[in-house]
Formats: structure tokens, sequence, C-alpha cells
């Protein structure tokens, strides 16, 4: 999980802050396609917005490499700014 940059987003008949990104692989045929599940969580890690992102050719061959670097697609294309690592519980 990565802190982000807070963003507001509409949840439950209120604005609320998403300032946690998780983000899990949930299927890669291992040659030029993954998909990601993606979630935006409040403070209290209450997931408050959620979905799924397919990373294909050319991305797959360059971006996939680390979970740092999946990450760092992620975000971008949510358009969502990575400030650091969520500390261990």
């Amino acid at each position: 999980m990565k802190t982000i940059q807070p963003v507001s987003i509409w949840f439950n008949g209120q604005t609320d802050s998403a300032t946690i990104f998780n983000l899990s692989c949930i299927n890669d045929n291992l040659f030029n396609s993954a998909t990601f599940y993606y979630e935006l969580k409040d403070s209290s890690f209450v997931t408050i917005a959620n979905g799924n992102l397919s990373m294909s050719l050319p991305d797959y061959a360059t971006d996939w490499q680390t979970n740092d670097a999946a990450y760092l697609w992620a975000a971008t294309k949510l358009n969502l700014v990575i400030t650091g690592d969520v500390p261990s519980v």
C-alpha cells in the first residue's frame, strides 16, 4: 500500500478523502497483459473507491518490472500522486 496526496471522493452521501492506495495484480498472462484491482481508502482504511485497470503492451514490457513500477503506472492512470509507503501495522 502507498500513501497518496488526498483525493476527494463522494462516498455514502458525503465527500470523503482518500489517502491510501492499494493495488493487487489479479491476472497476469506472463506474456503481454495484466489486470490490477485498486482500492482508494480513507485514513481508517475504509475502501471508498475501487476498480480494475488493464495493462497491455507496450506498458506491460516496460512498467510491470517491479511492484513499485506497477504502482507508479496505476497512479498515473488514476491521476494520483504517491507520497510514500503505508507504515506496517
